[in-house]
């Protein structure tokens, strides 16, 4: 594991569709035993390093949060090698200080999805990965210098509450999540994408751009998507500079995550090897070929 080469996954949200300046850009059909990924991958190098970008919505966005095929995604970044995974997206904000234009590193997630498949396994094959921490701290930390580097301002860790969608929140339920459950920020994509990259045993990192302050705030008002529309176009400049910045920061060489998110299924399948149906092992070749060889 020690002699593999990093290869940084992208997963881009609402208003980043594209890395700029990547060398020998090309866009790249993937095809998945899930189903077909959200759009083709655009691959190429950023300071020699291999960089895979994802547009979660496809180009144009074309898929709504709860139709993205999250499992195909996963598996199409695997597929395509990347070590390391840095998510992209917009949220609401329920903290005064977390403000329209800021971005925030998130650290923990509440899963209030209801309508989306949620892991690679199943029956034929069992497997109960932790998610205790969902996300990888060493990536989130150089994700958090990364941004910082870029002038916006950011927060280190936030409680990430992933709604169903696509309507935004009620002003109960905003109040609800803010005050009753302290959740930081609002949004609608992140779950199940964590929870999937740690069974494919790959280092996942969240970066969030508030947009609004959802519904909850009395000076505020609901939230209004042209509003979102402009916060976002600013907010893009900074995504795109924090991506760029990554290689640097990652280095070239990949070496074995210190908190284990690369063998996250070490000891997590729980069927035993002659109850395995073929056909599961199958599709679940390229997420965790690692453990189930043989």
């Amino acid at each position: 594991m020690a002699d593999r080469q990093r290869v940084i996954g992208v997963m881009g949200g609402s208003g980043v569709y594209e890395i700029d300046g990547l060398e020998d850009a090309t866009w790249q059909e993937v095809t998945t035993p899930w189903g077909a990924p959200s759009d083709a991958l655009l691959t190429g190098r950023l300071d020699g390093i291999k960089m895979v970008f994802l547009p979660r919505h496809g180009r144009g966005h074309v898929h709504s949060p709860s139709t993205v095929n999250y499992r195909a995604n996963i598996d199409s970044m695997k597929q395509m090698g990347v070590t390391d995974l840095v998510s992209v997206s917009a949220v609401g904000s329920f903290r005064e200080e977390m403000a329209p234009g800021d971005f925030v590193i998130i650290d923990q997630f509440i899963d209030r999805t209801f309508a989306r498949e949620k892991s690679f396994f199943g029956t034929g094959c069992v497997a109960h990965v932790s998610v205790a921490h969902p996300v990888c701290e060493r990536l989130s930390g150089l994700a958090y210098e990364a941004a910082r580097a870029t002038g916006v301002t950011v927060h280190k860790g936030g409680t990430y509450l992933a709604m169903e969608g696509p309507q935004f929140s009620s002003i109960a339920e905003s109040r609800m999540y803010r005050e009753s459950w302290g959740c930081d920020v609002i949004g609608m994509t992140n779950m199940p994408e964590a929870k999937l990259a740690r069974e494919a045993e790959i280092c996942y990192a969240s970066v969030a751009m508030v947009t609004d302050y959802d519904s909850w705030h009395p000076d505020h008002g609901a939230v209004q998507i042209t509003d979102i529309l402009a916060t976002l176009k600013a907010n893009t400049a900074h995504a795109k500079s924090l991506v760029a910045a990554l290689p640097g920061r990652l280095g070239p060489h990949y070496t074995p995550c210190p908190y284990g998110c690369d063998r996250a299924l070490e000891h997590a399948i729980m069927t035993a090897p002659d109850k395995r149906a073929p056909e599961m092992i199958e599709k679940l070749a390229t997420v965790a070929g690692r453990v189930l060889k043989g």
